[in-house]
Protein backbone atom coordinates (compact mmCIF):
# COMPACT_ATOMS: atom_id res chain seq x y z
CA UNK A 1 0.00 0.00 0.00
CA UNK A 2 1.32 3.10 -1.10
CA UNK A 3 1.21 6.25 1.54
CA UNK A 4 2.61 9.73 1.43
CA UNK A 5 5.73 8.44 3.28
CA UNK A 6 6.12 5.90 0.81
CA UNK A 7 9.53 5.85 -1.16
CA UNK A 8 8.97 4.70 -4.57
CA UNK A 9 11.33 3.98 -7.48
CA UNK A 10 9.95 3.81 -11.41
CA UNK A 11 11.28 1.51 -13.76
CA UNK A 12 13.85 3.66 -16.72
CA UNK A 13 11.76 5.30 -19.02
CA UNK A 14 11.76 7.76 -21.93
CA UNK A 15 9.71 10.84 -21.89
CA UNK A 16 8.92 12.68 -25.54
CA UNK A 17 6.98 15.27 -26.02
CA UNK A 18 4.04 14.73 -28.52
CA UNK A 19 1.57 17.15 -29.70
CA UNK A 20 -0.28 18.24 -27.15
CA UNK A 21 0.85 16.00 -24.43
CA UNK A 22 3.88 13.65 -23.57
CA UNK A 23 4.72 9.73 -24.92
CA UNK A 24 5.95 8.01 -21.72
CA UNK A 25 8.29 4.51 -22.83
CA UNK A 26 9.04 1.65 -20.25
CA UNK A 27 11.92 1.31 -21.83
CA UNK A 28 11.78 -2.32 -19.84
CA UNK A 29 8.35 -3.53 -21.13
CA UNK A 30 8.35 -1.59 -24.29
CA UNK A 31 4.70 0.07 -23.84
CA UNK A 32 3.85 3.37 -24.60
CA UNK A 33 1.70 5.58 -22.24
CA UNK A 34 0.26 8.95 -22.99
CA UNK A 35 0.24 12.01 -20.36
CA UNK A 36 -0.17 15.42 -19.36
CA UNK A 37 2.52 17.64 -18.27
CA UNK A 38 1.99 17.48 -14.51
CA UNK A 39 2.42 13.46 -14.60
CA UNK A 40 5.69 14.04 -16.52
CA UNK A 41 6.56 16.78 -13.97
CA UNK A 42 5.58 14.36 -10.78
CA UNK A 43 7.72 11.51 -12.63
CA UNK A 44 10.85 13.95 -12.71
CA UNK A 45 10.35 14.60 -9.08
CA UNK A 46 9.81 10.64 -8.29
CA UNK A 47 13.32 10.22 -9.83
CA UNK A 48 14.72 13.04 -8.08
CA UNK A 49 13.56 11.22 -4.88
CA UNK A 50 11.68 13.86 -3.50
CA UNK A 51 8.64 12.79 -0.71
CA UNK A 52 5.61 11.75 -2.52
CA UNK A 53 4.17 14.14 0.15
CA UNK A 54 6.41 17.10 -0.76
CA UNK A 55 5.62 16.73 -4.39
CA UNK A 56 1.60 16.52 -4.13
CA UNK A 57 2.35 20.36 -2.57
CA UNK A 58 4.93 21.05 -5.33
CA UNK A 59 1.95 20.29 -7.82
CA UNK A 60 -0.67 21.81 -5.92
CA UNK A 61 1.29 25.08 -6.45
CA UNK A 62 2.14 25.02 -9.49
CA UNK A 63 -0.84 23.88 -11.24
CA UNK A 64 -3.94 25.44 -8.79
CA UNK A 65 -6.88 24.77 -11.33
CA UNK A 66 -5.71 20.96 -11.51
CA UNK A 67 -6.92 18.46 -8.12
CA UNK A 68 -4.13 17.01 -7.68
CA UNK A 69 -3.70 13.58 -5.79
CA UNK A 70 -0.57 12.19 -6.18
CA UNK A 71 -0.90 8.68 -3.88
CA UNK A 72 -3.86 8.21 -6.59
CA UNK A 73 -1.21 8.96 -9.30
CA UNK A 74 1.44 6.15 -7.80
CA UNK A 75 -1.22 3.50 -7.98
CA UNK A 76 -2.17 4.17 -11.49
CA UNK A 77 2.00 4.06 -12.10
CA UNK A 78 1.54 0.57 -10.51
CA UNK A 79 -1.36 -0.74 -12.32
CA UNK A 80 0.70 0.69 -15.51
CA UNK A 81 4.18 -1.69 -13.93
CA UNK A 82 5.99 1.30 -13.97
CA UNK A 83 6.76 0.88 -10.56
CA UNK A 84 9.74 -0.99 -9.47
CA UNK A 85 10.21 -0.66 -6.02
CA UNK A 86 8.13 0.59 -2.99
CA UNK A 87 10.41 1.34 -0.02
CA UNK A 88 13.28 -0.54 -1.36
CA UNK A 89 10.72 -3.95 -2.10
CA UNK A 90 10.83 -4.87 -5.42
CA UNK A 91 7.09 -5.14 -6.36
CA UNK A 92 6.27 -8.63 -7.83
CA UNK A 93 5.04 -8.83 -10.98
CA UNK A 94 5.61 -10.43 -14.94
CA UNK A 95 7.31 -7.98 -17.05
CA UNK A 96 8.63 -8.62 -20.34
CA UNK A 97 9.49 -6.73 -23.63
CA UNK A 98 6.55 -7.08 -25.76
CA UNK A 99 7.88 -4.57 -28.16
CA UNK A 100 8.16 -5.93 -32.02
CA UNK A 101 11.56 -7.20 -32.68
CA UNK A 102 10.46 -8.56 -36.22
CA UNK A 103 11.85 -7.37 -39.95
CA UNK A 104 14.78 -6.00 -38.53
CA UNK A 105 16.86 -8.02 -41.63
CA UNK A 106 15.31 -5.66 -44.17
CA UNK A 107 17.50 -2.79 -44.45
CA UNK A 108 16.45 0.73 -43.71
CA UNK A 109 17.37 1.98 -47.07
CA UNK A 110 15.03 0.01 -49.20
CA UNK A 111 12.15 1.40 -46.38
CA UNK A 112 13.62 5.27 -47.26
CA UNK A 113 13.71 4.64 -50.81
CA UNK A 114 9.74 4.21 -50.65
CA UNK A 115 9.57 6.35 -47.79
CA UNK A 116 10.94 9.81 -47.58
CA UNK A 117 10.27 13.93 -47.61
CA UNK A 118 8.34 13.67 -51.00
CA UNK A 119 6.20 10.51 -50.15
CA UNK A 120 3.02 12.44 -49.46
CA UNK A 121 3.35 14.16 -52.87
CA UNK A 122 3.73 11.32 -55.00
CA UNK A 123 0.81 9.93 -53.19
CA UNK A 124 -1.20 12.83 -53.84
CA UNK A 125 -0.13 12.62 -57.51
CA UNK A 126 -0.98 9.20 -58.12
CA UNK A 127 -4.34 9.15 -56.64
CA UNK A 128 -5.21 12.65 -59.05
CA UNK A 129 -3.21 10.31 -62.13
CA UNK A 130 -6.11 7.36 -61.25
CA UNK A 131 -8.95 9.61 -60.92
CA UNK A 132 -7.63 10.91 -64.06
CA UNK A 133 -7.54 7.51 -65.85
CA UNK A 134 -11.57 7.25 -64.81
CA UNK A 135 -12.42 10.02 -66.20
CA UNK A 136 -11.35 9.72 -69.20
CA UNK A 137 -12.37 6.04 -69.33
CA UNK A 138 -15.23 5.34 -67.38
CA UNK A 139 -15.94 1.67 -67.85
CA UNK A 140 -12.70 1.43 -65.73
CA UNK A 141 -14.91 2.77 -62.83
CA UNK A 142 -15.12 -0.88 -60.84
CA UNK A 143 -18.17 -3.24 -61.31
CA UNK A 144 -19.71 -5.36 -58.92
CA UNK A 145 -19.35 -7.92 -61.98
CA UNK A 146 -15.95 -7.52 -61.79
CA UNK A 147 -15.58 -10.11 -59.04
CA UNK A 148 -16.98 -12.79 -61.27
CA UNK A 149 -13.56 -13.37 -63.76
CA UNK A 150 -14.74 -17.10 -64.35
CA UNK A 151 -18.48 -18.59 -65.48
CA UNK A 152 -18.06 -20.81 -62.44
CA UNK A 153 -19.01 -18.45 -58.93
CA UNK A 154 -16.95 -20.49 -57.01
CA UNK A 155 -13.97 -20.27 -59.03
CA UNK A 156 -14.59 -16.76 -59.12
CA UNK A 157 -15.03 -15.89 -55.45
CA UNK A 158 -12.12 -18.54 -54.72
CA UNK A 159 -10.13 -16.59 -57.20
CA UNK A 160 -11.08 -13.43 -55.48
CA UNK A 161 -9.66 -14.41 -52.46
CA UNK A 162 -6.63 -15.32 -53.18
CA UNK A 163 -6.00 -12.05 -55.37
CA UNK A 164 -7.17 -9.93 -52.23
CA UNK A 165 -5.56 -11.88 -49.93
CA UNK A 166 -2.14 -11.07 -52.39
CA UNK A 167 -3.17 -7.60 -52.37
CA UNK A 168 -3.53 -7.67 -48.29
CA UNK A 169 -0.02 -8.51 -48.10
CA UNK A 170 1.37 -5.62 -50.70
CA UNK A 171 -0.80 -3.51 -48.32
CA UNK A 172 0.97 -4.58 -45.14
CA UNK A 173 4.21 -4.46 -46.77
CA UNK A 174 3.75 -0.89 -47.24
CA UNK A 175 3.09 -0.30 -44.06
CA UNK A 176 6.67 -2.88 -43.00
CA UNK A 177 8.45 -0.52 -44.96
CA UNK A 178 7.52 2.63 -43.94
CA UNK A 179 8.51 2.12 -39.95
CA UNK A 180 11.45 0.16 -41.62
CA UNK A 181 12.48 3.58 -43.25
CA UNK A 182 12.94 4.95 -39.64
CA UNK A 183 15.32 1.74 -38.69
CA UNK A 184 12.80 0.50 -36.33
CA UNK A 185 11.49 -3.02 -36.00
CA UNK A 186 7.57 -4.69 -36.74
CA UNK A 187 5.62 -7.57 -36.80
CA UNK A 188 2.53 -8.73 -38.68
CA UNK A 189 -0.02 -10.03 -37.18
CA UNK A 190 -3.67 -11.58 -37.96
CA UNK A 191 -7.01 -9.48 -36.39
CA UNK A 192 -9.89 -9.53 -37.75
CA UNK A 193 -12.65 -6.95 -38.13
CA UNK A 194 -16.48 -7.04 -37.41
CA UNK A 195 -16.06 -10.12 -35.64
CA UNK A 196 -15.55 -11.90 -38.87
CA UNK A 197 -13.31 -10.29 -41.49
CA UNK A 198 -10.00 -11.56 -40.88
CA UNK A 199 -6.91 -9.20 -41.73
CA UNK A 200 -2.97 -8.85 -41.39
CA UNK A 201 -1.55 -6.01 -39.12
CA UNK A 202 1.04 -4.73 -38.87
CA UNK A 203 2.80 -3.91 -35.34
CA UNK A 204 3.54 0.18 -35.44
CA UNK A 205 4.04 0.50 -31.54
CA UNK A 206 7.76 1.36 -32.07
CA UNK A 207 6.16 4.74 -34.46
CA UNK A 208 5.63 6.08 -30.53
CA UNK A 209 9.37 6.66 -30.66
CA UNK A 210 8.86 9.27 -33.90
CA UNK A 211 7.89 12.87 -34.14
CA UNK A 212 3.88 13.03 -34.63
CA UNK A 213 4.77 14.53 -38.49
CA UNK A 214 6.94 11.36 -38.88
CA UNK A 215 4.66 8.71 -37.76
CA UNK A 216 1.35 9.91 -40.68
CA UNK A 217 3.58 7.81 -43.14
CA UNK A 218 3.42 4.66 -41.17
CA UNK A 219 -0.31 4.92 -41.28
CA UNK A 220 0.14 5.92 -44.68
CA UNK A 221 2.27 3.35 -46.29
CA UNK A 222 -0.26 0.74 -47.20
CA UNK A 223 -2.48 2.83 -48.89
CA UNK A 224 0.78 4.49 -51.14
CA UNK A 225 1.11 0.74 -51.75
CA UNK A 226 -2.65 0.39 -53.25
CA UNK A 227 -2.56 3.83 -55.32
CA UNK A 228 0.44 2.44 -57.22
CA UNK A 229 -0.46 -0.79 -57.80
CA UNK A 230 -4.14 0.94 -58.96
CA UNK A 231 -1.97 3.46 -61.13
CA UNK A 232 0.09 0.48 -62.78
CA UNK A 233 -3.23 -1.40 -63.76
CA UNK A 234 -4.64 1.43 -65.00
CA UNK A 235 -2.19 2.55 -67.37
CA UNK A 236 -2.03 -1.31 -68.76
CA UNK A 237 -5.51 -1.26 -69.49
CA UNK A 238 -5.24 2.22 -71.17
CA UNK A 239 -2.40 1.28 -73.07
CA UNK A 240 -2.27 -2.06 -74.13
CA UNK A 241 -5.07 -4.13 -76.29
CA UNK A 242 -6.44 -6.37 -73.76
CA UNK A 243 -10.14 -5.40 -73.99
CA UNK A 244 -12.46 -8.70 -73.15
CA UNK A 245 -9.29 -10.97 -72.95
CA UNK A 246 -8.74 -12.52 -69.07
CA UNK A 247 -5.84 -10.36 -68.32
CA UNK A 248 -7.82 -7.39 -68.63
CA UNK A 249 -10.57 -9.49 -66.37
CA UNK A 250 -8.17 -9.68 -63.90
CA UNK A 251 -6.77 -6.28 -63.78
CA UNK A 252 -10.18 -5.04 -63.20
CA UNK A 253 -10.86 -7.51 -60.24
CA UNK A 254 -7.79 -5.79 -58.68
CA UNK A 255 -8.89 -2.07 -59.12
CA UNK A 256 -12.52 -3.24 -57.62
CA UNK A 257 -10.60 -4.93 -54.65
CA UNK A 258 -8.72 -1.98 -53.75
CA UNK A 259 -11.23 0.31 -54.50
CA UNK A 260 -13.66 -1.19 -51.60
CA UNK A 261 -10.73 -1.38 -49.28
CA UNK A 262 -9.88 1.99 -49.72
CA UNK A 263 -13.87 2.75 -49.10
CA UNK A 264 -13.55 0.63 -45.71
CA UNK A 265 -10.43 2.97 -44.81
CA UNK A 266 -13.20 5.78 -44.55
CA UNK A 267 -15.22 3.76 -42.14
CA UNK A 268 -14.22 5.22 -38.91
CA UNK A 269 -16.65 3.17 -36.76
CA UNK A 270 -13.55 0.38 -37.22
CA UNK A 271 -10.07 1.52 -36.38
CA UNK A 272 -8.85 1.65 -40.00
CA UNK A 273 -5.24 3.20 -41.33
CA UNK A 274 -7.12 6.47 -41.58
CA UNK A 275 -8.79 6.48 -38.32
CA UNK A 276 -5.06 6.25 -37.16
CA UNK A 277 -4.01 9.08 -39.37
CA UNK A 278 -6.93 10.98 -38.06
CA UNK A 279 -5.89 10.35 -34.39
CA UNK A 280 -2.52 11.24 -35.05
CA UNK A 281 -3.09 14.65 -37.09
CA UNK A 282 -5.70 15.56 -33.99
CA UNK A 283 -3.10 14.74 -31.11
CA UNK A 284 -5.95 12.91 -29.77
CA UNK A 285 -5.64 8.98 -28.77
CA UNK A 286 -8.70 6.55 -27.80
CA UNK A 287 -11.00 9.07 -29.84
CA UNK A 288 -13.05 6.68 -30.58
CA UNK A 289 -13.50 5.18 -27.19
CA UNK A 290 -14.53 8.75 -25.89
CA UNK A 291 -16.66 9.39 -28.73
CA UNK A 292 -19.08 6.50 -27.87
CA UNK A 293 -19.43 7.92 -24.55
CA UNK A 294 -21.27 11.11 -27.17
CA UNK A 295 -23.06 8.60 -29.00
CA UNK A 296 -23.91 6.55 -25.35
CA UNK A 297 -26.32 9.61 -24.65
CA UNK A 298 -28.72 9.01 -27.41
CA UNK A 299 -27.81 5.81 -28.49
CA UNK A 300 -27.97 3.59 -25.03
CA UNK A 301 -27.37 0.52 -26.89
CA UNK A 302 -23.72 1.51 -27.64
CA UNK A 303 -20.85 0.45 -25.00
CA UNK A 304 -19.16 2.71 -23.71
CA UNK A 305 -14.90 2.24 -22.54
CA UNK A 306 -14.83 3.81 -18.72
CA UNK A 307 -10.95 3.01 -19.24
CA UNK A 308 -9.99 6.32 -21.41
CA UNK A 309 -11.11 10.24 -20.82
CA UNK A 310 -11.03 13.01 -23.08
CA UNK A 311 -9.01 15.88 -21.84
CA UNK A 312 -10.85 19.13 -22.06
CA UNK A 313 -9.31 20.57 -25.44
CA UNK A 314 -10.00 17.66 -27.53
CA UNK A 315 -13.74 17.22 -27.37
CA UNK A 316 -14.01 19.46 -30.36
CA UNK A 317 -12.23 16.50 -32.20
CA UNK A 318 -14.36 13.97 -30.52
CA UNK A 319 -17.24 16.00 -32.12
CA UNK A 320 -15.47 15.61 -35.35
CA UNK A 321 -14.73 12.55 -35.32
CA UNK A 322 -18.11 11.29 -34.54
CA UNK A 323 -19.44 12.85 -37.73
CA UNK A 324 -16.86 11.19 -39.44
CA UNK A 325 -18.07 7.90 -37.71
CA UNK A 326 -21.95 8.48 -39.03
CA UNK A 327 -20.26 9.33 -42.46
CA UNK A 328 -18.22 6.01 -42.72
CA UNK A 329 -21.61 3.91 -41.67
CA UNK A 330 -23.35 6.01 -44.67
CA UNK A 331 -20.63 4.69 -46.81
CA UNK A 332 -20.99 1.13 -45.47
CA UNK A 333 -24.44 1.28 -46.63
CA UNK A 334 -23.54 2.92 -49.69
CA UNK A 335 -21.15 0.05 -50.51
CA UNK A 336 -23.45 -2.44 -49.59
CA UNK A 337 -26.41 -1.30 -51.96
CA UNK A 338 -24.30 -0.42 -55.12
CA UNK A 339 -21.83 -3.58 -54.82
CA UNK A 340 -22.64 -6.38 -52.21
CA UNK A 341 -26.32 -6.55 -53.02
CA UNK A 342 -26.01 -6.62 -57.17
CA UNK A 343 -23.89 -9.33 -56.27
CA UNK A 344 -26.27 -11.19 -54.10
CA UNK A 345 -28.62 -10.52 -56.61
CA UNK A 346 -26.51 -12.05 -59.49
CA UNK A 347 -24.83 -15.16 -57.90
CA UNK A 348 -28.70 -16.21 -56.87
CA UNK A 349 -30.18 -15.40 -60.19
CA UNK A 350 -27.46 -17.68 -61.44
CA UNK A 351 -27.81 -20.46 -58.76
CA UNK A 352 -30.98 -20.60 -57.99
CA UNK A 353 -31.99 -22.04 -61.73
CA UNK A 354 -29.37 -24.30 -61.06
CA UNK A 355 -30.90 -25.68 -57.73
CA UNK A 356 -34.24 -25.81 -59.57
CA UNK A 357 -33.51 -27.33 -62.53
CA UNK A 358 -30.66 -29.29 -61.89
CA UNK A 359 -30.23 -32.02 -65.06
CA UNK A 360 -27.90 -30.95 -67.82
CA UNK A 361 -27.16 -28.39 -65.79
CA UNK A 362 -23.82 -27.68 -65.93
CA UNK A 363 -23.68 -25.20 -62.93
CA UNK A 364 -25.62 -27.48 -60.69
CA UNK A 365 -22.46 -28.46 -58.29
CA UNK A 366 -21.09 -24.92 -58.45
CA UNK A 367 -24.41 -23.79 -56.87
CA UNK A 368 -24.12 -26.82 -54.11
CA UNK A 369 -21.00 -25.70 -53.34
CA UNK A 370 -21.44 -22.51 -53.25
CA UNK A 371 -24.08 -22.79 -50.74
CA UNK A 372 -21.89 -25.39 -48.48
CA UNK A 373 -19.53 -21.73 -48.36
CA UNK A 374 -22.03 -19.32 -47.61
CA UNK A 375 -23.75 -22.12 -44.64
CA UNK A 376 -20.10 -22.53 -43.41
CA UNK A 377 -19.52 -18.32 -43.37
CA UNK A 378 -23.00 -17.81 -41.51
CA UNK A 379 -22.24 -20.78 -39.25
CA UNK A 380 -18.64 -18.38 -38.76
CA UNK A 381 -20.33 -15.62 -37.68
CA UNK A 382 -22.82 -17.10 -35.17
CA UNK A 383 -19.77 -18.79 -33.64
CA UNK A 384 -18.28 -15.61 -33.61
CA UNK A 385 -20.75 -13.46 -32.03
CA UNK A 386 -21.82 -16.24 -29.72
CA UNK A 387 -17.84 -16.23 -28.21
CA UNK A 388 -17.63 -12.52 -28.07
CA UNK A 389 -21.30 -12.16 -26.58
CA UNK A 390 -20.06 -14.82 -23.75
CA UNK A 391 -16.52 -13.40 -23.20
CA UNK A 392 -18.15 -10.39 -22.17
CA UNK A 393 -20.30 -11.45 -20.33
Amino acid sequence: MISHNSNITLYPLTIRQDKKHYIVEDKTSGEFFEMPKICIDAIELINDKVPLEEIEKTLQAKYPEEEVDILEFAEQLLDFGLVKEIDGEEVKQEKSNAAAQGFSWLPANVGRFFFHRGTKIILFLVILMNIFYMIMKPDFFPNYQDIFVFDSIVLSVLFYMFISLFLILIHEFGHILAIRAHNLPTKLEVGHRLYLLVVFETDMTAGWKLKPKERNLLYLGGIYFDQWIVAIVLTLKFFLPIDGTFVDAVLSLIVLDIFIKTIYQCCFYMKTDLYYLFENITGCYNIMENSQRLFSRWLPFVKTDNKTEAYEEEKVYVRLYAVFYVLGISVTLALFAFYMVPQFFFVFSRLIPALISPSGNPYFWDAVVFLLQLLIMIGLLLYTWTKSHSNKE
